[in-house]
């Protein structure tokens, strides 16, 4: 397979902007045409490559209005538990991820070419409606997490502190004026669609 880095003219600048980018570890923002149309791309470089991620306009994502962001709360615990886990798996290479999508219609491919059924699937259980812990969960990731960076080795984990009862919302809370819930909610970002 032919190297496809930049030859001649365009070598310079390119390695320029590699290595620049390299040694600031940050990205690019970029224009560039793909079929026929003027698209926006993320360049970062990887294994000393520059690389092409694409991305979306501002008109192509969706209103953040649109979206119904549901009004729970949730501990300081559960918080500090999911930036633990975020920790765990920030820097983890990214050769370790697979799109099982495709594995999985290259079988069926190849199953159909040699006349052959494909293997059935097992179809996941249907989302209950039940109560999850997550405090559990989030525990569970962070020690899997940890575990699989390790190489399967024993990872050291502390117990964080038992999540702390919810109860439903009082009902003070829920005579709360519309202005004042409006208000305490400004604080928040809004979430990407």
């Amino acid at each position: 397979m032919p190297h496809l880095a930049a030859e001649g003219v365009a070598a310079k600048p390119y390695e320029l902007l590699r290595q620049a980018l390299e040694r600031s570890s940050k990205v690019a923002v970029a224009k560039f045409a793909m079929r026929d149309r003027e698209r926006l791309g993320l360049l970062r470089v990887l294994d000393e490559v520059i690389v092409l991620h694409g991305m979306r306009w501002p008109d192509e994502i969706r209103n953040p209005g649109q979206v119904d962001v549901p009004d729970v709360e949730v501990s300081d615990e559960e918080i500090d538990a999911a930036v633990a886990l975020a920790d765990t798996l920030s820097g983890r290479d990214i050769s370790d991820m697979h799109d099982e999508y495709r594995h999985a219609l290259e079988k069926l491919i190849e199953a159909k070419t040699a006349g052959t059924r494909p293997e059935p699937v097992e179809t996941p259980a249907p989302a209950s409606a039940e109560v999850v812990d997550l405090m559990a969960m989030l525990e569970k990731s962070v020690t899997e997490a940890m575990a699989s960076r390790t190489g399967g080795a024993e990872a050291t984990v502390h117990d964080l502190p038992a999540p702390k009862e919810t109860t439903r919302k009082t009902a003070a809370k829920k005579a709360m004026p519309k202005e004042a819930s409006v208000k305490k909610s400004a604080g928040r970002k809004p979430r990407s669609a």
